[in-house]
C-alpha cells in the first residue's frame, strides 16, 4: 500500500512536472520573441508598423508597414474558414449520424489519413491543380491567389473541425435524440435543432481551433498565394501572410539589422494572434465541460 501511494505522487508530481514545463517553454519563447522584436521600436514607432501600408525591407529608406501581412493572412485564414466550417460541421453530423459501420469508419479513417497529408504535399497539389485552374475558372493573370491559399488551408483545418466536432456530438446525451424524435421531430429536424444547439460549445471550440491551426500554416500558403506584399481588396488578388513572410526572408537577413528585428517583430504579432485564438477555444472548452 505504501509503495502504491509513493507510485501514485511520483506519476503526479511527473505529470505535475511536465505541465509545468510546457508552460515554462511557451512563456521562454514569448520572451525570446519579445528580446528581438522590441529592437525595432527603437526606430521604427508602433503605430507606423501595426498601421504601414508597405513592406519594403530592403528599399532605401526600408519600410516596415506589415497591414498589407496582417490583412494577408486573415483574407486567407478567414476564406479557408468560411469553406471548411460547413464542410466540417457537415462532415461530422453524416459521421455521427448518419453513416454505419463500415461507412462510418471508412469516413472516419479518410478524415484521419487528410490530416496526415505534409503541408508541403498540398502545396504541390495546389500548384499543379488548383492554381491553373483557378486560374482559368476567373480568366485572372496568375492564379497564385488569396483563394488558392484559402481553399488549401481548408483542407488542412477540415481533419481538426471534423474529429472534435464529432466528439462533441458524441458528447450530446442520447435522451436529447430520441425526446426530439418522439415528438415527432425529422431526423434533420433533430440534429439541426437539438444536437447542433446542444453541442454549439464544442463546435465553437473545433472552429476556434482549426483556425489556430491554419493561422499558423508557412510552406502550403507560401507556394500558393503569389507572396506579394500589397493591402488584398478580394480573393482573386495575390497577398502574402505572416508566416510566408518570416519564412521567406529569414534566411537573407543580416542580424541584428532592422530587418532582422522587424521579423521578430512579426512572430510577436502572430504568437499573440494564435494565443488569443486558442485562448477563446480554451474558454468554450471549459464552458461545454461545465
Amino acid at each position: 500500500m505504501r509503495w502504491q501511494r509513493a507510485r501514485e505522487r511520483l506519476i503526479e508530481g511527473v505529470i505535475r512536472l511536465c505541465g509545468l514545463s510546457s508552460i515554462i517553454i511557451v512563456a521562454f519563447i514569448f520572451l525570446f520573441l519579445l528580446k528581438e522584436g522590441v529592437a525595432l521600436f527603437r526606430t521604427v514607432s508602433v503605430g507606423d508598423f501595426l498601421g504601414g501600408r508597405r513592406w519594403y525591407p530592403i528599399s532605401e529608406p526600408p519600410r516596415f508597414g506589415v497591414l498589407p501581412l496582417i490583412l494577408g493572412s486573415c483574407a486567407v485564414t478567414l476564406g479557408a474558414a468560411a469553406l471548411s466550417v460547413p464542410l466540417g460541421i457537415a462532415s461530422a453530423l453524416c459521421i455521427a449520424e448518419i453513416a454505419r459501420g463500415w461507412t462510418k469508419e471508412a469516413l472516419k479513417t479518410g478524415i484521419e489519413l487528410l490530416a496526415a497529408i505534409p503541408s508541403v504535399v498540398l502545396g504541390f497539389i495546389g500548384i499543379a491543380v488548383l492554381v491553373p485552374a483557378i486560374k482559368q475558372l476567373f480568366h485572372l493573370p496568375t492564379g497564385l491567389t488569396a483563394l488558392s491559399g484559402a481553399i488549401t488551408l481548408a483542407f488542412m483545418a477540415m481533419p481538426t473541425i471534423v474529429s472534435i466536432t464529432e466528439d462533441a456530438l458524441a458528447a450530446v446525451p442520447r435522451g436529447y435524440r430520441e425526446a426530439a424524435l418522439a415528438l415527432g421531430a425529422t431526423q434533420w429536424q433533430m440534429m439541426w435543432r437539438v444536437l447542433l444547439p446542444a453541442a454549439g460549445s464544442g463546435i465553437v471550440a473545433a472552429v476556434m481551433l482549426g483556425i489556430g491551426r491554419v493561422i499558423g500554416e508557412t510552406m502550403a500558403v507560401m507556394m500558393v498565394t503569389g507572396n506579394a506584399a500589397v493591402i488584398p481588396r478580394s480573393l482573386l488578388q495575390p497577398v502574402r501572410t505572416m508566416t510566408a513572410t518570416i519564412a521567406a526572408e529569414m534566411g537573407e537577413t543580416v542580424r541584428g539589422s532592422d530587418h532582422y528585428f522587424a521579423l521578430f517583430a512579426i512572430g510577436i504579432v502572430l504568437f499573440a494572434i494564435s494565443f488569443l485564438v486558442n485562448l477563446i477555444a480554451d474558454v468554450f472548452l471549459h464552458r461545454e465541460r461545465s
